[in-house]
Formats: C-alpha cells, sequence, structure tokens
C-alpha cells in the first residue's frame, strides 16, 4: 500500500494543497481529477520530490520517502512533454535508466528489445526523438519510465497534447502495460472520461482538499464528478 497523509502545502498566504489524504494498492491506479489550480500537478511534484511540502507524509510499503531526494524514491514524474534526450536513439533513450543502475548489457538488451516490442517501437530503436510522431515519442517516454520498474508512477495529463485516435491508443498500452509490469500509479486528468477509464479508484481536488471513491459506482454518484454532464452531452447529440 501507499499511503500519502496530511500533505499541505502554502505558497505564502495562498493554500493549495489542505492536509491531503489517500491511499492506492501497489499495482493499481487512482485518478484524479480537479480544475486548474486545485493542487494536482503540485501533490505529484511533492510526491516526486521536486517540491517540498509544508508537511505531511508518504509512505510506501512502511518506508517513509517524503525527506528523501528525488533520485531516491524510485517514483516517476510523466508530464505531457516527453523528455527525451534528442542526441539519442530510441533504443538509448529506453536503456539510459537501466545503464545507471548498471545492468549488465546482455540484460539490458533484452530488456529494452521485450519492452519495444510491447509498446510497438521494435522497428523504431535506431531513430531519434525528432524523427517519431508525438505518441511514438510518448510511447518512449512512458516506456523508460517504465522499465526501472519504478515504485509509483505519477503521470500529469500525459496524453492531453495527442490527438484523439492517439490518445485512446495510449490508454489501451498504459492499460495493457501497467497490467503487466503492475504498475503503480496516480493518473491526473481533466477528462472525466479518461479517469474512468484509467481509474481503479478515484479522487477529486477541490480548493487543496481531496476527496477520495474506492468504487466507480461512488464516484459516479458525486454531483461535481462530471459524469452527468458528459452522460448528458452524449444524450443531446443523439
Amino acid at each position: 500500500m501507499i499511503t500519502i497523509k496530511d500533505i499541505s502545502k502554502n505558497y505564502g498566504n495562498t493554500v493549495i494543497l489542505r492536509r491531503v489524504q489517500l491511499s492506492i494498492p501497489v499495482g493499481s491506479c487512482r485518478s484524479l481529477l480537479g480544475e486548474s489550480g486545485s493542487g494536482k500537478s503540485t501533490l505529484l511534484k511533492i510526491l516526486a520530490g521536486l517540491e517540498k511540502p509544508d508537511s505531511g507524509s508518504f509512505i510506501y510499503q512502511g518506508e517513509e520517502l517524503i525527506n528523501k531526494p528525488a533520485e531516491k524514491r524510485s517514483v516517476v514524474y510523466l508530464s505531457q512533454d516527453p523528455l527525451l534526450f534528442p542526441h539519442m536513439t530510441v533504443y538509448d533513450n529506453l536503456a539510459y535508466g537501466l545503464r545507471v543502475r548498471k545492468m549488465p548489457s546482455s540484460t539490458l538488451e533484452e530488456k529494452v528489445i521485450t519492452l519495444a516490442q510491447q509498446i510497438g517501437l521494435k522497428e523504431h530503436l535506431k531513430k531519434h526523438p525528432h524523427q517519431l510522431s508525438g505518441g511514438q515519442r510518448q510511447r518512449v517516454n512512458f516506456g523508460r519510465s517504465v522499465i526501472i520498474t519504478p515504485r509509483m508512477l505519477l503521470l500529469d495529463e500525459p496524453f492531453a497534447s495527442l490527438d484523439a485516435t492517439t490518445r485512446g491508443k495510449m490508454q489501451e498500452l498504459y492499460l495493457d502495460i501497467s497490467r503487466k509490469y503492475q504498475i503503480t500509479s496516480l493518473f491526473v486528468t481533466h477528462d472525466v472520461r479518461e479517469a474512468l477509464i484509467m481509474g481503479d479508484t478515484y479522487g477529486i481536488l477541490r480548493n487543496g482538499s481531496l476527496s477520495c471513491y474506492d468504487t466507480r459506482a461512488l464516484f459516479i454518484q458525486q454531483p461535481d464528478s462530471g459524469v452527468a454532464e458528459e452522460i448528458n452531452f452524449w444524450k443531446s447529440i443523439q
């Protein structure tokens, strides 16, 4: 279990996060919705070690991570901008984290090729990022994060910049790979339909305060989940 307790963050007199608490079973995904400025990205950056909270704890199976430096948390933050190494091939981008961890070359090559096959990039391993489409670059970004088997993956609207067709394919890919690798993740999105597709459990951030729902039924019942509006929209165009 991953447990987040009483995470608070203020910028001056502005409250960004107010004693946020949530738990995520290992191997599952919690979708997190909220309006712009509700604190979603700030929460992810705190968990990744990119920002410091004013208070709170972040516990992974009994180990406190909140005071550990980012590089020692084994927690990966992904945004919608795939920050790949432009001078490296797809193969080398995927292999980077394993090389840093000094994995033997034969094992490294096997893992990279296996993952490249799973994410549909085996034919593109010799290409550089500028030779790829936006969806392919995001696949590399995702694969590079998964291959090091992190404790947790933090996804900050990772597919928001993709067209609808590519976005759907990336959602399917994420679900497939996350199940194979038993990834534990917190998936931030502003799209209620994407939240329902990606999450096993759900949360809504409102003005820095988080409400959690551990079943789809409970989430759908919430007046501000956005589900009713989504349903009414599709009914209106029939």
